[in-house]
């Protein structure tokens, strides 16, 4: 069930949550949105939207590498999101 992919509805609600402050955070989640939104599975939606309770600074700190994500952010759902979602090096 958490690898089946999200449905249309909790895609669109997790699009409009991911809008940010931030230009730079904007840009980079919704070019990750755009490239692999149709294969979002529940569970990277969930991690998605754990990400999006960070502070737009520390979002970018971790979206930027300048970060890892450490405590209940320590997950390998949280880090195979940040590889599809981060820039290349």
């Amino acid at each position: 069930m958490l690898d089946d992919r999200i449905d249309e509805r909790a895609f669109s609600k997790l699009r409009w949550r991911c809008r940010r402050g931030l230009l730079e955070n904007d840009l980079l989640i919704g070019r990750f949105l755009d490239r692999h939104g149709e294969r979002l599975t529940v569970r990277q939606g969930q991690a998605l939207a754990r990400m999006m309770d960070l502070s737009d600074n520390d979002l970018l700190d971790l979206l930027l590498r300048r970060a890892e994500p450490s405590g209940a952010l320590a997950t390998p759902d949280i880090a195979q999101l940040l590889d599809l979602m981060r820039p290349p090096q």
